[in-house]
């Protein structure tokens, strides 16, 4: 994940050298800066996490997701990928746990995530779908800018997004995706026409763990002159995964349960101290 990271961060120095430049000028909108989450961490931000987001899932999956929210609420966390450190994929990355930047070149925007390294491309040269697509985490995005007002300026990102690999939930409750990984993300990503320090990302995912479609429209505000942090995943995660199970590690660096009553790992395979 580091190696991948490092020429991610790589392709975005070459691109922002080679034609960054023509991108900011009066044609493009200006999305420098940190952009930070608005509302909240679920999925939609205008409600809570867990059963109030309300997704339209069919019954077999619903299930799943019952089965999530009761393995959250003993303490387990076997369902949600990040917890291993695993990338949080598309959608889930566009909740943002920390904060986003945005790099627009005339053939291609990259969005940088601090949270887990990730980076995400959105082509905008016009290619169509490649014949194969290599599966990813955050999926094969392909964007076009519009000019919804008509006066010369872009002002709308449209993008598709395919070719996703999983695991992937929607946000800590567990809301699943369909285990097939057939997801196509629809996206309109524009800044607030009151307010350039606004981002809006209206997301509609077409899934068949649903029964219909789901638009949601996440937001994030701009900071002008931000810090930017450094976060890698395997250096602050308390959590082990033994099989089925996992474990959290006290600061002492003992293996703690996650739950009430939960039983030791098995342990057939460690030589027993003598008493």
């Amino acid at each position: 994940m580091h190696y991948d990271s490092l020429l991610g961060v790589l392709a975005i120095m070459i691109a922002l050298s080679a034609g960054g430049a023509a991108a900011t000028d009066s044609k493009y909108p200006d999305l420098k800066g940190q952009w930070e989450r608005m509302g909240t961490a679920g999925f939609d931000p205008a409600q809570p996490s867990g059963r109030r987001q309300q997704p339209p899932l069919t019954a077999e999956y619903r299930a799943i997701w019952d089965a999530h929210l009761a393995e959250e609420a003993s303490g387990s966390q076997t369902y949600n990928p990040m917890a291993r450190c695993i990338p949080t994929g598309m959608p889930r990355m566009m909740v943002a746990y920390q904060p986003l930047e945005f790099i627009v070149t005339p053939d291609l925007t990259y969005i940088q995530f601090a949270f887990l390294r990730e980076v995400r491309r959105i082509y905008t040269d016009g290619r169509g779908w490649p014949g194969t697509i290599v599966p990813t985490y955050s999926g094969y995005s392909i964007g076009k800018w519009i000019d919804s007002r008509g006066n010369g300026r872009y002002d709308v990102l449209a993008v598709e997004t395919r070719g996703l690999r999983g695991p992937r939930i929607l946000e800590s409750s567990g809301i699943p995706l369909h285990y097939d990984n057939q997801t196509v993300f629809h996206e309109r990503i524009t800044l607030d026409h009151a307010d350039a320090n606004v981002l809006h990302d209206e997301i509609t995912i077409i899934d068949h763990a649903f029964t219909h479609p789901w638009t949601v429209i996440r937001s994030y505000h701009r900071l002008s002159h931000p810090t930017w942090i450094e976060d890698v995943c395997a250096e602050n995660n308390n959590y082990v995964f033994i099989g089925r199970d996992s474990y959290f590690l006290s600061p002492d660096g003992y293996l703690m349960p996650t739950r009430k009553d939960q039983p030791p790992p098995d342990l057939r395979n460690f030589e027993r101290a003598e008493k």
